[in-house]
């Protein structure tokens, strides 16, 4: 495989090599499920902490695809990227509700963005998710390690009660990587499922590091996936490997991982995102499945 991490970014022959994964599979494209649109001052914020997070991570994390919001949806649509995300987060109260019109004003102008919202546990949350899901909804994410809340939080209980209901799917980064937060880890999550089984979840980044953990409760659960965001990379591998014994469990779960990037905030190329699914080594049927037919069908994108 060639060194991916030397590409540059929004070059042809980068867009050629991402339609040669796809098209070699007879794939019409490629459904990323986790990606970040967001406003741009807390875009820049995200990307301050990204480009101070060396110290803490003991090694740097360049952003790849440092672009105005054009650029980069463009970008997407260049790779053949046929739906996406617009991830976004609040961090403390009151950020949600701001969040969540602009993510609908964002979908409203890129059809081919799945209208993502978002939640704070505060008393008000119900309500603008319900208000979300009313107005067309078709993700939630949910950050338990930036938000630093529990998701068994008494002032979720009728959020979960709501998207539940609806059944749109929540990606939820509730793993314990890249550095623990008060409430990550399988406990909380689990706890969460006792009490609503059917809820819909994405667990980000295959749950790392606690990927056991959670590979369990997708085989436990009906509709709780994992979404492979990082996951395999020559990056996530270095300080947080795939176990190679749960390799056979994740081929069995095929039907319920869907492919997720990070895009703009990965430090190397979308290719290499692809070449770690593909080295797996699971099955062309398998890829098929988690770079594009999962997330179809999970969001009836024809």
């Amino acid at each position: 495989m060639c060194d991916e991490h030397e590409v540059q970014p929004f070059s042809r022959a980068e867009t050629d090599a991402v339609h040669e994964r796809w098209q070699r599979l007879d794939l019409p494209g490629i459904i990323d499920v986790h990606t970040h649109f967001m406003p741009g001052r807390v875009l820049d914020k995200v990307w301050a902490y990204f480009d101070s997070a060396g110290p803490m991570l003991g090694r740097e994390w360049p952003i790849t695809y440092r672009a105005d919001e054009d650029e980069r949806v463009e970008t997407l649509r260049g790779f053949g990227v046929l739906a996406y995300s617009s991830m976004l987060y609040p961090h403390k109260p009151a950020m949600a509700r701001w969040l969540n019109s602009w993510a609908a004003d964002f979908a409203a102008g890129h059809p081919d963005c799945l209208h993502t919202s978002t939640f704070y546990p505060e008393p008000d949350a119900g309500e603008y998710v319900r208000a979300a899901i009313d107005a067309g909804t078709r993700v939630f994410k949910s950050h338990i390690q930036v938000g630093d809340y529990s998701p068994i939080d008494p002032l979720l209980d009728d959020v979960w009660g709501t998207i539940d209901d609806a059944q749109v799917p929540v990606v939820i980064h509730c793993g314990s990587g890249p550095a623990p937060g008060s409430f990550t880890g399988p406990g909380p999550v689990e706890a969460l499922l006792a009490r609503f089984p059917t809820l819909p979840l994405i667990v980000a980044h295959m749950g790392t590091p606690e990927y056991a953990e959670f590979l369990a409760l997708a085989e436990r659960y009906e509709n709780v996936r994992l979404d492979t965001t990082m996951s395999f990379t020559d990056f996530s591998e270095q300080d947080a490997p795939y176990p190679r014994d749960l390799l056979p469990r994740v081929a069995d779960l095929g039907d319920k991982i869907l492919f997720g990037s990070d895009f703009p905030n990965i430090p190397y190329g979308y290719t290499h995102a692809l070449d770690a699914i593909t080295r797996l080594d699971l099955g062309d049927d398998w890829v098929r499945r988690v770079l594009h037919g999962n997330a179809a069908q999970l969001f009836q994108i024809g």
